[in-house]
């Protein structure tokens, strides 16, 4: 066990890892099929929030607008959990933080809720929040570690000082970026201190508009060698890839705006041999009972611009840039699936991957395979279960979402 409570276990680069959760059954879902990207900005509530439910909430607690986003993802993944902690701690932060200015001109406070409504959306609980609202207190303020420790504890005192203890790291300006990432791994005893500190990080990138060109291409760099590999170590895709693409836009805007544009104008044609695909997938599924979840969507620019790069070709040339992804129960479903799959459309050469059976080194479980789709053109499909879908969007905080995600398919 960790300093705080959390389960983790070292690989063998000297990293951190969480110790796998037990597994899980869930319920039926019917097949369905759905597509778009994740949206990356944050939109507050702007009404008082008052608590319904949580073992030993009071009635009587209403929370600021601002926190909004952050109570519905609490209720959504923890409806018993008692989070009155964290209108104390948007206090303390609010208080401590008064006067303070982002470069966009908003208060600060927005920042440290932005970063916990990350965290929410993650699943974390209690103790996390409440240090994501305050991770910047001790560094930025006057407010010390001894008072924060007395108003809310040593566990969220253990967080807040080691994200503390990130940001001041001195890198060095000739340490390789593996060493880097070894370093931040090896500063973090507990996962959920990195957790907090990607939180940060991909805030800050969505918000690399209002600086200035140069040090957000800095920060960007910095991100793209550091924080997006350390994010897909943890196994948090989901994060990796919306660092990666806003690290792509600040260092590179005109080759990114030139991909996006180009997206854009084919994404027509796009949405019609997506929905074709997926058309035929649940229509054979449902055909056989076998019950799955349907979605697909383009890859995101900056992995679109890396297989420009690698594979040395131009957009035009690039023909799979869509993939599609079905979940469903079990291990043995996925098989199932994959064979319907090649019973539908011939399979690419070479392009087969059962990650099930050899999973990454993040513990990333998927099948992959590249088939001729409709009208003979390149389809990449993604195959796996609703438990290997969380891990592989959210890793190392995919037990926090595992409840939640169950209850809601029953």
């Amino acid at each position: 066990m960790s300093a705080a409570g959390s389960p983790v276990i070292p690989d063998n680069e000297g990293g951190m890892q969480t110790q796998p959760p037990k597994k899980i059954v869930r319920g039926s879902h019917r097949v369905m099929a759905a597509s778009g990207r994740v949206p990356n900005r944050l939109v507050f509530g702007r009404r008082m929030l008052s608590t319904s439910g949580g073992a030993n909430e009071s009635a009587s607690v209403r929370f600021s607008p601002l926190l909004a986003p952050v109570v519905r993802a609490v209720r959504k993944y923890h409806p018993d959990e008692d989070i009155q902690v964290l209108q104390r701690a948007f206090d303390i932060a609010n208080k401590y933080h008064e006067g303070q200015k982002r470069k966009s001109g908003d208060p600060y406070i927005t920042h440290p809720v932005a970063v916990t409504a990350i965290l929410a959306e993650m699943g974390a609980t209690g103790p996390v929040l409440a240090a994501g609202l305050l991770h910047d207190t001790v560094e930025d303020t006057e407010y010390t570690m001894e008072e924060l420790t007395e108003e809310f504890g040593e566990e969220v005192a253990y967080l807040v000082d080691g994200v503390t203890k990130l940001d001041k790291m001195a890198y060095g300006e000739h340490a390789s970026i593996e060493t880097i990432r070894k370093l931040v791994l090896s500063m973090s005893k507990d996962i959920r201190v990195l957790l907090i500190k990607l939180a940060d990080r991909l805030h800050n990138a969505r918000t690399w508009r209002f600086v200035a060109a140069g040090s957000a291409a800095r920060k960007a760099e910095e991100t793209l060698k550091i924080y997006a590999p350390l994010a897909h170590r943890l196994g948090l895709n989901t994060i990796k890839w919306e660092l990666e693409d806003l690290s792509f836009a600040a260092m590179s805007p005109e080759i990114y705006a030139e991909i996006v544009r180009m997206v854009g104008e084919r994404t027509p044609k796009l949405e019609k041999f997506l929905d074709e695909s997926r058309s035929k997938i649940t229509e054979r599924l449902d055909s056989v009972g076998l019950e799955a979840t349907v979605t697909g969507r383009p890859k995101h620019y900056y992995s679109i611009h890396q297989k420009m790069k690698t594979k040395g070709r131009s957009f035009d040339e690039i023909n799979d840039i869509l993939a599609v992804r079905i979940m469903v129960e079990t291990d043995e479903q996925c098989y199932t699936v994959l064979g319907h799959i090649l019973s539908l459309w011939p399979a690419m050469p070479g392009r087969f991957k059962d990650y099930i059976k050899n999973p990454k080194n993040n513990n990333y479980q998927s099948l992959h395979l590249t088939v001729y789709g409709p009208g003979n053109l390149p389809l990449e499909i993604q195959i796996r279960t609703y438990k290997m879908h969380e891990e592989a969007e959210y890793g190392v905080a995919a037990h926090w979402r595992y409840k939640a995600a169950s209850r809601g398919r029953k």
